[in-house]
């Protein structure tokens, strides 16, 4: 009897424990109240005998009796990247060799998936995206090469070619002042590298002086026949009805100048129509131009925009760089 009596005791020290903790409502707090007194009644226990206690309050008892879960084990996640093996590092450096044979017959296009194979294979190698860097720009992506010129130097902080083709990319991009910036560490790490010096020179004068060049003296044109966006709309542009007759009309000598003999074709004389101009008056040739600019624009925005970067401003030199 005496262990029941220690075990009704331990419930009631429980009870009296939790009246006096505050966190209980008023119905709830009476209703201990009650079965207090009840267990004491049917126990013959009071909380005044001392006798009755043990070592171990009633939760720390029942916490010691129940079995805790296992501890999950603890994975460690390796975020390492793995190391390529001897044999796809030599199939990496072949996609390389592969990447720059292209680029030495202008076929930038394969170039980039040569390269672009090369990076899958190993990306922790910053000549990969470097070299991918110069396709890009050879086909006009310079947002493109500026990403990869990122990636090779947050690879290889001290690879000065990086450097150097990030400038070119910038001033492409007509930013000038952070194309300096990128010559300027290029040069810190290859101070004898004549390219460097010259397109730094070059940012520099276009960042203090600014001044657009005239007529078509500015625009690289080899530039423009390698790019396949460019060959594509003009192919599509030749093709349009409307420019075959502007270019019909001024093959015959519609838009010859004032004075010149010459029978307008169709195009040719709705041109000049539309500019409320004799056939044979310059404006013709003027409106001509201006509907040949309209339809380039509509085709391709972006290229045009580029085209007029390059009429701004005189384009840094990449001629002297080869393909490590």
């Amino acid at each position: 009897m005496t262990d029941t009596k220690r075990l009704a005791f331990s419930i009631i020290q429980f009870l009296h424990d939790h009246l006096h903790s505050g966190d209980l409502s008023p119905d709830a707090q009476e209703s201990l109240e009650v079965a207090v007194q009840c267990l004491e009644t049917a126990f013959d226990v009071s909380t005044d005998d001392q006798s009755l206690a043990v070592s171990q309050t009633l939760p720390e008892i029942f916490a010691s009796a129940t079995p805790k879960p296992p501890t999950p084990p603890q994975v460690k996640i390796d975020t390492t990247p793995e190391s390529p093996s001897d044999q796809q590092i030599a199939e990496a450096e072949q996609l390389k060799t592969d990447g720059n044979d292209q680029m030495k017959v202008e076929n930038f296009a394969a170039a980039v998936e040569f390269y672009s194979k090369a990076i899958a294979i190993n990306p922790q190698n910053a000549v990969y995206y470097c070299n991918r860097a110069a396709a890009y720009s050879k086909l006009g992506n310079y947002a493109g090469a500026v990403q990869d010129c990122e990636l090779a130097i947050g690879i290889d902080p001290n690879y000065s070619k990086a450097y150097g083709r990030m400038g070119l990319a910038l001033a492409s991009l007509n930013k000038h002042t952070e194309a300096v910036s990128y010559y300027q560490k290029a040069l810190e790490l290859d101070p004898d590298n004549d390219t460097y010096k010259s397109n730094l020179k070059i940012a520099e004068q276009k960042m203090e002086t600014p001044s657009p060049t005239a007529g078509m003296g500015g625009v690289d044109l080899a530039g423009l026949l390698n790019n396949p966006g460019f060959m594509n709309m003009a192919s599509s542009l030749m093709n349009n009805p409307q420019v075959q007759q502007l270019m019909s009309g001024m093959m015959s000598g519609a838009y010859g100048p004032t004075g010149a003999p010459g029978a307008p074709g169709p195009g040719a004389a709705a041109a000049a129509a539309a500019a409320g101009a004799a056939p044979g008056d310059i404006s013709g040739l003027i409106q001509a131009g201006q509907q040949f600019a309209q339809q380039m624009q509509q085709q391709n925005p972006e290229l045009i925009e580029q085209l007029r970067s390059q009429i701004r401003s005189r384009t840094p030199s990449a001629s002297n760089e080869e393909q490590p």
